[in-house]
């Protein structure tokens, strides 16, 4: 019975009661989204997540999913209960990554292929604004007051730091090769951009008007790893801003650095292709998706330790979790 109860689960994609928390994995080549009991680490749901789905989040109530349909060129909403779609929001063609306001009212998309990013306003349904970046960019970080956005634009190894307010770029900030992800602290003080093919994590010390001054680089070196599999694409900061939790690709290690010290403390071996990460709410857990063993990794916060692999859908790409 309980097996049967799976399976309409994974077909029809009910929602099942009970539930402590709930994972949703993107599976960029599967097309699916797979839910996750964060509490039995049991897989409890799949359902269609569009054509390519790549980035995701959630609004701030917890009741949408936002994700990243790159082949379809728009944003999927579905409601986090149910996982009933609901309408989709424009988003401008092949989003990749987005950051969502605390407000839950725009959210800022990166365009990879037209060089824009995409400001959607999520009531109305509509765009607000294209704003013309880099080339090639894909991550987008938000700083804490919601007045930054940040940008880094993969060939032009740069990030742009735009002005909430009137929606223009304010700095730019050269970076190394590939800049895949930018993450601020809590406290809005410190920024961190991943640099893929550089190897690198570039920080910088953000002042009270917002502007950025690189303050250091974060390298990486794994006993037995070439240093070209070191590279850097997910990251989280924890709240209190003292570990900063790195994704090294092909590596299959998270790099656990010491925030204040920009020294690297630790290396956890995960799946293979480790690519995003997300914290529980709590932070007890941070989760990893690993694109070539399409599986997430549950590590423990505290121990720094790799827990188990969960099987997910077909090359897992991004990571949310509500409570």
């Amino acid at each position: 019975m309980k097996h049967l109860l799976v399976s309409t689960v994974l077909v029809f994609g009910a929602a099942t009661p009970g539930f402590a928390g709930k994972a949703f994995v993107t599976n960029e080549r599967g097309n699916t989204i797979t839910v996750v009991d964060t509490q039995t680490w049991e897989v409890t749901g799949e359902f269609f997540g569009g054509n390519r789905p790549r980035g995701i989040t959630v609004s701030p109530d917890g009741t949408r999913l936002y994700v990243c349909a790159s082949d379809d060129n728009l944003v999927r909403v579905f409601d986090t209960a149910t996982y009933r779609e609901l309408p989709s929001l424009p988003s401008g063609p092949d989003p990749e990554l987005f950051v969502i306001e605390p407000s839950g009212k725009r959210l800022y998309i990166a365009n990879e292929d037209d060089n824009l990013v995409t400001v959607t306003d999520t009531e109305d349904r509509t765009v607000l604004a294209e704003i013309p970046v880099g080339v090639e960019p894909e991550g987008m970080g938000i700083s804490p007051d919601a007045k930054w956005v940040v940008n880094t634009s993969e060939t032009t190894n740069m990030a742009h730091f735009i002005s909430t307010e009137d929606y223009e770029i304010k700095h730019n900030v050269l970076v190394d090769q590939r800049p895949r992800f930018a993450l601020y602290t809590a406290d809005g003080t410190r920024l961190f951009v991943t640099s893929e093919i550089g190897g690198t994590v570039t920080v910088m010390d953000i002042d009270g008007q917002g502007k950025p001054t690189v303050a250091g680089k974060i390298s990486f070196e794994v006993p037995g790893v070439l240093p070209e599999w070191l590279q850097p694409v997910g990251a989280r900061v924890t709240q209190d801003g003292r570990r900063l939790f790195v994704a090294l690709g092909p590596a299959n290690r998270v790099a656990v650095v010491d925030v204040q010290s920009l020294e690297v403390t630790d290396y956890i071996l995960v799946g293979q292709r480790v690519w995003q990460l997300a914290f529980t709410p709590d932070e007890k857990y941070l989760l990893t998706t690993n694109g070539n063993s399409n599986d997430i990794t549950v590590i423990d916060v505290k121990r720094e330790k790799a827990l188990r692999s969960v099987p997910v859908g077909d090359q897992p790409w991004g990571v949310v979790v509500i409570d």
